[in-house]
């Protein structure tokens, strides 16, 4: 029997995964693409809303297909697959890379400049790390709350607060637009595009799909059709919440050059920014926003990881499996984020194409059907040159590679682009013989 969603719920549904992506990271890209752009800022705009709101959001819908299964959905390549990209995307995503990052980020923006002197301490990062981990394990034990925590009350204070910053520097701008730098000069759109690409929130999509789609099964929801049309439904409702951010900052960071002078750091703009319009309450505006945004992202992984986790491991419960992500993530950013991050980030950049491929693929799933080569000669290529640009990101020497600079888009890091089509055009060819 079918089930309707009230528009509330859906509203809701749409918040939370609003929250969800929208990290710190995610606000500090923005007013630095907008500083940099000047002029050319809308076409390079759109290019990042393409890539940084497009594929996040087709990677939802890809997942939706297998009902928020990432482990399902990469075991049309290979079992042997399914099981080591699932674990890698949840591990390097969760707590070896971004779970721990709000916490040290949340730390950094929204305490240490009102401590005596604006200086970290070990003790001050201790005790505010253990109270945002003690208060992600408590929002993320009953994941069944979390549209009525995150999409109904912290997510609706997010908004408010972005609003109030964004909607005084848009009516009373601090400036005109400069000239744009080189790279937003002579192709704004791509350079835009680029930027969103880095963003790599098309990987934690694919986190957040089980998230969103046990949400939608605890409210009766469990007809297939009907959960890939609510998840679109309410995945335009955070793109649209998305674009709306992204457009306000980068005016905001366009807008403030003359005022605050070029930056280098999309945190350093916001600062100075948040300042200028509002003077010290600006720091307090923002400590707030950065920190609530920290937090949902912080809830949305943990919950996301737990129920991977508790649906592959079913002798270990979930609240324990949470209790012990949130554990080892305030140790990590207490005695060794950086050195995680050194070895992750290498890990996220290797298998960002992968995913992008797999859930371009998805999308014809009924046309490649049980042709497995497809699938594998399309990763194969990816994942060939991915996996050199994740080297690259760790430190290794690729100067003996470098005649691979004569594939179309190399060094704008979408080398693997032509690899991945000739392989799965292979892979057709073999599946068909």
């Amino acid at each position: 029997m079918n089930k309707t969603l009230p528009t509330r719920d859906l509203a809701a549904l749409g918040f939370l995964m609003f929250a969800l992506f929208l990290g710190a990271g995610n606000l500090i890209f923005p007013p630095l693409l907008g500083q940099e752009a000047g002029e050319a800022l809308w076409p390079a705009i759109i290019g990042f809303l393409v890539t940084g709101v497009g594929l996040p959001l087709l990677a939802i819908i890809a997942v939706s297909q297998v009902n928020g299964d990432l482990h399902q959905l990469a075991n049309r390549v290979h079992p042997v697959f399914a099981i080591i990209f699932s674990f890698t995307v949840y591990l390097a995503i969760g707590p070896f890379f971004g779970i721990p990052r709000t916490g040290t980020v949340a730390y950094e923006i929204g305490v240490v400049p009102f401590l005596q002197g604006g200086q970290a301490t070990t003790g001050s990062l201790f005790i505010s790390t253990l109270i945002f981990f003690s208060i992600t394990f408590s929002l993320a034990l009953n994941p069944a709350k979390l549209v009525d925590r995150v999409g109904k009350i912290l997510t609706p204070l997010l908004i408010i607060l972005i609003a109030i910053i964004s909607l005084r520097g848009i009516f009373a701008p601090m400036g005109s637009f400069e000239m744009a730098e080189a790279k937003y000069a002579s192709g704004p759109f791509f350079s835009g595009f680029l930027e969103g690409y880095l963003t790599m929130d098309t990987i934690a999509a694919l986190v957040f799909g089980i998230v969103i789609m046990n949400r939608l099964r605890e409210k009766g929801i469990t007809d297939r059709a009907q959960v890939q049309s609510f998840t679109i439904k309410a995945g335009i409702i955070a793109g649209v919440g998305l674009s709306l951010v992204y457009l306000s900052l980068g005016f905001l960071g366009a807008s403030s050059v003359s005022t605050i002078g070029p930056l280098d750091n999309g945190g350093a703009i916001l600062a100075a920014v948040t300042n200028t319009l509002f003077g010290a309450t600006g720091s307090m505006i923002l400590a707030l926003v950065i920190t609530f945004a920290c937090l949902t992202t912080s809830i949305g992984l943990v919950s996301a990881t737990g129920e991977f986790f508790a649906k592959r491991f079913s002798s270990v419960s979930y609240p324990v499996i949470i209790f012990i992500l949130c554990v080892f993530s305030f140790t990590m950013a207490n005695l060794g984020l950086s050195q995680l991050i050194a070895v992750s980030l290498p890990v996220l950049v290797a298998i960002y194409p992968i995913a992008i491929v797999l859930i371009i693929l998805s999308f014809f799933h009924k046309m490649i059907g049980n042709r497995r080569a497809i699938y594998i000669g399309a990763l194969l290529g990816a994942g060939c040159l991915s996996i050199l640009d994740g080297m690259g990101t760790a430190g290794v020497d690729l100067e003996s590679l470098s005649f691979l600079e004569i594939l179309p888009l190399y060094k704008e890091g979408l080398g693997w682009l032509l690899p991945s089509i000739l392989g799965g055009i292979i892979g057709w060819i073999v599946s068909r013989k």
